[in-house]
């Protein structure tokens, strides 16, 4: 029997080894390869998405792709085609490495960069060969100190000027470059004989590298940087009046402010001046690499690139308050339902215009030209007159003339009650340490009992007064947040002032058209702006 049973748990245990557990494992092998398979179609999915996404925001993308890509397969020809690599060899690569770091986004950027590394190479090259002719008299251990000599000094001078501000604003790349090329000719003159041929080498390659990037850049379809500050500044413009319209609406017409406050860093409103807020080192470098392109406009105008960092730093300083009263919406303590409804009206209409004057002057900039004379119309000033009036006819709330009076009047009265209190009870301690120990108790005892019912009727007259107190200081503090709230309205308003002046200055020195209600392709009145005004727009190094 045992061996029997045994026999039987012996085939049992076989049968499951022969069945069981390939059948586990072929499932679980089963199971990961569907996991995988999921896991890459999600991920071709979202690569999709990217890629598709990246090209719908700006097509130039795309165009900007293909141009890297035709470039360098141009500049590959170097090293493909025999004749062309017999001419310049190994020196050809210095052409791609060019094609690689120079040619940018915007043509602007390219120029840059493209000039900075051929004026860099250029004065490396010469200061390599002239050291080399100096050093080539002596002998080898003096040449290997005169050239190490050279190399620091070099060095060193090039690596301090990096810090001047204007150096380190125009030039630092082109520093960057000639430090690379004098460091990499001169230690290489030493062991090379033929110097002059690498300088001529490696000066030829970065040409043609620089010259199909400039050709690509300037006349394939161009990208201008001077145009992307400008697209930059209509589309902060109406970012600031879509989020200061949406801020507005929101603080009245929302039931509750505080359901929306997860979802306030994605909404409209944070979204209207983020770009805003984020705007400054883009609108530098943008205006830097508009002051490197040339006169492409049809009238061959300079382009105005320091008045847009203006327009951009005063707005800015118009979306600080936008910040703020985006704020208002977001404080613990919120103005009740029914106070807001009272200034709904005013409040709204003050939002409309100024989100009107907003689009109005990102109009004039879009379509160059100047903005209407009545931008600033009556119903802007009306509806700062009409908030005016709502506000001092709620003196309860804001101004609190009687009230404030009165309460100030119950608290100097409470406090009056609570020092004399004091001052009593000091005294009657006094009195019974000069009296014997029997009387002093009993007038203790009856001074006490007086003083417990005086409490007492006290405390009833003054319950009242201190309920009206406490309802007075909750009123009047719930107020205050709609205060803060109209108070940056009007702040706005005369913000506003500063930027239509900015935006009007940069008209009057882009030489914008004039504006006309009925035409907006209106011919140009003025022919050429005046010396005085476009003095010192452009950099020397400008075209």
């Amino acid at each position: 029997m045992a061996t029997k049973v045994h026999v039987g748990m012996e085939t049992e245990m076989n049968g499951n080894g022969r069945n069981g557990v390939p059948e586990m494992v072929k499932n679980s092998w089963k199971k990961r390869l569907l996991d995988f398979s999921g896991k890459m179609k999600r991920f071709t999915g979202c690569l999709w998405r990217t890629i598709w996404k990246a090209g719908l925001e700006d097509p130039r993308r795309i165009i900007h792709a293909f141009k890297v890509g035709l470039c360098l397969t141009l500049v590959s020809l170097l090293y493909l085609i025999e004749p062309l690599f017999k001419s310049f060899g190994t020196s050809a690569i210095w052409a791609v490495m060019t094609v690689v770091v120079v040619l940018e986004f915007t043509a602007g950027a390219t120029l840059c960069k493209g000039l900075n590394r051929g004026l860099g190479t250029v004065l490396a090259g010469s200061l390599a060969f002239l050291i080399n002719y100096i050093a080539t008299r002596s002998e080898s251990v003096v040449r290997a100190v005169f050239i190490g000599a050279a190399v620091f000094l070099i060095g060193t001078a090039a690596t301090y000027m990096r810090f001047f501000p204007y150096i380190k604003k125009n030039y630092d790349y082109g520093v960057v470059i000639f430090l690379l090329t004098f460091n990499l000719i001169t230690v290489s003159s030493y062991r090379v004989e033929n110097v002059l041929k690498i300088v001529h080498d490696r000066f030829y390659a970065i040409s043609i590298g620089c010259a199909i990037c400039l050709f690509m850049s300037l006349l394939v379809f161009p990208i201008w940087s001077g145009e992307d500050l400008h697209n930059s500044t209509v589309g902060k413009l109406e970012g600031l009046a879509k989020s200061i319209e949406a801020c507005v609406n929101e603080y009245f017409n929302d039931p509750e402010i505080k359901e929306n406050q997860d979802k306030s860093s994605e909404g409209p409103i944070y979204k209207g001046y983020k770009a805003v807020l984020d705007s400054k080192s883009i609108d530098e470098t943008l205006a830097l690499y508009a002051s490197w392109e040339p006169r492409h406009s049809r009238h061959c105008y300079r382009f105005p690139w320091q008045q847009y960092v203006k327009v951009g730093a005063v707005l800015r300083q118009f979306g600080y308050t936008v910040v703020a009263l985006h704020g208002c919406l977001q404080t613990e303590i919120q103005t009740p339902r029914s106070v807001r409804a009272r200034f709904k009206d005013p409040c709204i209409r003050l939002a409309g215009e100024v989100t009107k004057a907003l689009m109005e002057l990102a109009n004039s900039i879009r379509r160059r030209r100047h903005c209407s004379p009545e931008i600033l119309s009556d119903h802007l000033h009306e509806a700062l007159q009409d908030l005016d009036t709502a506000i001092k006819s709620q003196p309860r709330l804001f101004l609190g003339s009687k009230k404030s009076q009165t309460t100030s009047n119950m608290l100097a009265l409470a406090a009056a009650h609570v020092a004399r209190y004091k001052q009593e009870k000091d005294h009657g301690v006094s009195l019974a340490s000069v009296k014997t120990e029997s009387s002093a108790f009993l007038e203790w005892k009856r001074k006490r009992v007086g003083r417990e019912e005086a409490k007492e009727n006290e405390r009833k007259a003054l319950r009242p007064q201190l309920s009206k107190i406490a309802i007075t200081s909750l009123e009047f503090s719930e107020a205050l947040p709609f205060a803060a709230f109209a108070s940056l309205l009007v702040e706005i308003v005369a913000r506003l002032d500063h930027v239509i002046e900015e935006v009007e200055e940069l008209g009057r020195i882009a030489c914008y058209k004039e504006f006309n209600p009925d035409d907006d392709d209106i011919s140009v009145t003025c022919k050429r702006p005046p010396v005085d005004v476009t003095k010192n727009q452009l950099p020397s190094h400008a075209f």
